[in-house]
């Protein structure tokens, strides 16, 4: 743990210096200056709070609509051996997302989309969308079928098998999977830059409006960045053992 650790030990020392020594080389890592001013510069000469309100916003709406569209296929995928389905989707992600711009663009550009959460919403599926279907195959894999054959017997559908019987003994893997898809989303960069406007952009894009031609503040742009990593920092300790049982769900059994 300790190069991970120091990289973040790194940011947040970096966020709290002054220019002169964030810039000093070699590196000051124990003894230097306190100093906030990397936290005033970046809520008084950036909205940072629109852009955490913005990340927010797309990070909660690619989750659940991932969700909404990507259990049901993990669903059919596990039930129905799709493998076909199951290798597109798997395709879909290992594409290099810089091939997406172009069409993504043109495409939003012609439904007038541009510099809208909608557009936002829908290119982090791409991302979102086959986390959370190739996770929860297994999941559904290990829900045994003769409890949905006899929801059916009884005269349940196919999908009121899946919502009564199927998905509430997967929970844990939808909170695991609903967790991951949704710091993808948050820490997603490449398709904000193209597709966000003024009134859209989420915290990475203001993480790169900070870097100019003139100069690197180092003290703002750290400051920014561990304010960025924070949420995700205090979210994956309060869910951690959520994250943990809902991977190792169904590892071992009886």
């Amino acid at each position: 743990m300790l190069p991970t650790a120091f990289v973040f030990y790194w940011m947040v020392t970096l966020s709290l210096k002054p220019q002169l020594e964030a810039a000093a080389y070699p590196p000051l890592f124990f003894r230097f200056s306190l100093t906030l001013a990397g936290y005033r510069a970046v809520f008084t000469k950036y909205p940072f709070l629109l852009y955490t309100w913005n990340s927010f916003v797309v990070a909660l709406g690619s989750t659940a609509l991932g969700l909404v569209v990507g259990l049901p296929a993990a669903y059919s995928i596990a039930r129905w051996r799709q493998q076909g389905l199951a290798l597109a989707v798997l395709v879909a992600r290992i594409i290099p997302g810089i091939s997406y711009l172009i069409p993504w663009y043109i495409f939003f550009r012609t439904l007038r989309m541009v510099d809208t959460f909608g557009a936002l919403i829908l290119t982090h599926l791409i991302v979102g969308l086959p986390i959370i279907i190739w996770v929860m195959i297994g999941f559904f894999e290990d829900v045994p079928a003769d409890l949905e054959d006899a929801a059916l017997i009884d005269g349940c559908s196919y999908f009121a098998a899946f919502w009564r019987i199927a998905l509430p003994l997967v929970k844990p893997g939808v909170v695991a999977t609903s967790i991951l898809a949704f710091v993808f989303s948050w820490n997603n960069f490449l398709f904000s830059v193209i597709l966000a406007g003024r009134q859209t952009r989420t915290l990475p894009i203001a993480v790169f409006q900070m870097i100019s031609y003139e100069e690197i503040n180092w003290g703002t742009l750290a400051a920014a960045a561990t304010m960025i990593t924070l949420p995700v920092i205090v979210l994956a300790l309060f869910v951690q053992r959520h994250i943990v049982t809902g991977l190792t769900f169904g590892a071992v059994k009886q």
